[in-house]
């Protein structure tokens, strides 16, 4: 494992979860946590899971090498892209993992 390590929150449409998983697989990414059905405001619009606003939205967690990164973003990004889905993705530096 190289030294510096990244946490990526990955938030997609639920119904892209499947993909991200698979997307994960193909870029090496051996663990991650996800938080199904998520509600939700955003530039996306409302996320409720509900009758009014029936969308919602997966979030995922992992841990990865700082070079991981860029691949996984540009898979991802591809995917959302030409599926015309939302897809929002934030980086933290990790100072440790016990």
């Amino acid at each position: 494992m190289g030294d510096e390590m990244k946490l990526m929150m990955i938030i997609v449409d639920t119904e892209c979860r499947e993909e991200v998983e698979v997307l994960f697989q193909h870029n090496g990414v051996t663990g991650y946590s996800e938080i199904p059905n998520a509600h939700g405001v955003g530039k996306s619009g409302v996320r409720m899971g509900s009758s009014a606003h029936p969308k919602t939205s997966s979030m995922f967690f992992t841990v990865v090498e700082a070079d991981q990164v860029a691949p996984l973003k540009k898979a991802l990004c591809s995917y959302c892209d030409a599926c015309k889905k939302d897809m929002r993705m934030i980086l933290w530096g990790v100072e440790e993992v016990v």
